[in-house]
């Protein structure tokens, strides 16, 4: 059941309240870059997926309070089996990992014994299970260049991501047909009105972008990796092309740029908002941490075959993995 405040919080100093629990708790909170900015700014570390989760690993913290969407929670906890996992908001899922249905997938395999599944990590823990490799969108070129062109490879659930890797490197991987409803709703007419409106600005994108959106982008990377592009590109002005919240630390660390979010098909960048990164909210962190609910839990056998895949990853890449990520407060590290 989705965490819910179960009384009138009104007047209450949800701020105050947050912290003081952070502290009774032994917490850490973690926050995607695609967040609200009142939730970054009270986190202690704010950044990709995978690199929080680790980063929560290597702290003393007995419970980590996941501000971002399921599939996160639960890599969290594949990591730190022995730490207690909680969610905002269970309802905060993916568009990418409801497309992948486990057993669509495992059949999916089945048919092509030949091919190993190099895996996006935006899939669920059922899906890891049954991958060999996960991939997140900062390792995933160092991992494919080391697989012999001859291996034949399925890529999921992010059909835009494997289809911009296969025409980066010439490779013939087999997509599966998934898209984040947040990178397909870049319109193409509207960024092209706004790069004439700004003659020269550079575009950074996602990968998780449709070609289209891709092909007029200057720099093309993970969240983490745009976030290093806005520090070190020339001029004073970049459109950003991934979900505009990533827009408030370019802003922290770069307050003299400029950052424009790419539009939507509406003229403006309102409908690329991920609808279940908005679901946590302060209010839906001070009851999780006060209850420690909703809480993630995984069965062990499915946890231990699910980190096999990202061990496979860490193994494989470890030195791209997360790379550029901003801590946005300091943590205590475990010794």
């Amino acid at each position: 059941m989705t965490a819910q405040p179960r009384e009138n919080l009104t007047g209450l100093d949800i701020r105050t309240e947050i912290d003081r629990l952070r502290n009774e708790r032994n917490a850490v909170i973690l926050a995607h870059y695609y967040q609200r900015p009142e939730i970054q700014d009270l986190a202690d570390f704010v950044g990709d997926s995978l690199e929080l989760s680790r980063k929560a690993a290597a702290t003393d913290a007995e419970v980590i309070a996941f501000c971002g969407v399921k599939f996160m929670a639960d890599t969290a906890k594949i990591l730190s089996p022995q730490k207690i996992v909680v969610l905002p908001d269970l309802d905060a899922g993916c568009s990418l990992e409801d497309s992948c249905p486990p057993d669509k997938f495992k059949a999916f395999r089945e048919a092509h014994p030949d091919h190993i599944a190099l895996t996006y990590i935006n899939c669920s823990t059922e899906v890891k299970a049954l991958s060999d490799v996960i991939v997140t969108s900062s390792s995933a070129e160092t991992i494919l260049s080391q697989i012999p062109e001859s291996q034949p490879i399925i890529f999921g659930p992010d059909r835009h991501l494997g289809g911009y890797l296969n025409r980066k490197f010439g490779r013939e991987m087999l997509l599966w047909p998934g898209v984040c409803i947040v990178h397909e709703a870049f319109s193409e007419t509207e960024l092209l009105k706004l790069m004439a409106k700004h003659p020269g600005a550079p575009v950074a994108g996602h990968p998780e972008c449709p070609p289209h959106i891709i092909d007029h982008c200057t720099y093309v990377g993970s969240t983490s990796g745009i976030l290093q592009f806005a520090k070190t590109f020339e001029g004073d002005t970049l459109i950003v092309a991934t979900e505009p919240h990533i827009i408030h630390q370019m802003e922290l660390a770069i307050p003299e740029k400029t950052f424009i979010g790419a539009p939507g098909a509406d003229g403006n960048c309102n409908c690329n908002i991920c609808p279940y990164m908005a679901l946590n909210t302060l209010e839906k962190l001070y009851v999780a941490l006060r209850d420690l609910q909703p809480r993630i839990e995984i069965a062990e056998p499915l946890r231990l075959a699910a980190k096999k895949s990202l061990d496979r990853m860490l193994e494989m890449a470890s030195g791209t993995v997360g790379m550029g990520d901003l801590g946005a407060m300091p943590f205590r590290a475990a010794i």
